[in-house]
């Protein structure tokens, strides 16, 4: 219930930004044989995915006739400290340098930004592996 409340939380606050990956795996902490997913874009993907891993069926809806929600806008990148591509091409990034920039950029909550950027190294990550996506 305390997962669900939080949850909940993430979606009323921050409706268009994927949630964290311990809301993302939420289907791993309570099984579901069956999901509707609603939303098309980056989280709905990834959570109809994490979905299926667990052999449960889903049915995935979207307002557009094709998926990608506001990701597909997403032409600069997807934001994330600390990537294993980042560590390959000798990038000298970590979560504290991310957290300050985007505290710096108007963060209104410095609590949730270190949650943002804390995971961001390792749900970028999990997108590259998962999906063999070139985000270099």
């Amino acid at each position: 219930a305390q997962a669900t409340l939080a949850q909940s939380r993430w979606f009323a606050e921050f409706p268009c930004v994927e949630p964290p990956y311990f809301l993302r795996s939420m289907a791993t902490v309570f099984p579901a044989d069956q999901a509707i997913i609603v939303g098309g874009g980056l989280a709905g993907v990834s959570a109809a995915n994490t979905v299926l891993e667990n052999n449960g069926k889903i049915v995935l809806v979207d307002k557009s006739s094709f998926c990608g929600g506001n990701s597909t806008k997403a032409t600069s990148g997807i934001n994330g400290a600390a990537t294993k591509t980042q560590k390959v091409k000798g990038i000298d990034d970590s979560v504290e340098l991310f957290t300050n920039d985007t505290l710096k950029g108007g963060a209104k909550k410095p609590e949730v930004v270190k949650v943002l950027c804390g995971n961001s190294g390792a749900d970028v990550d999990w997108l590259v592996d998962k999906f063999n996506l070139d985000l270099s």
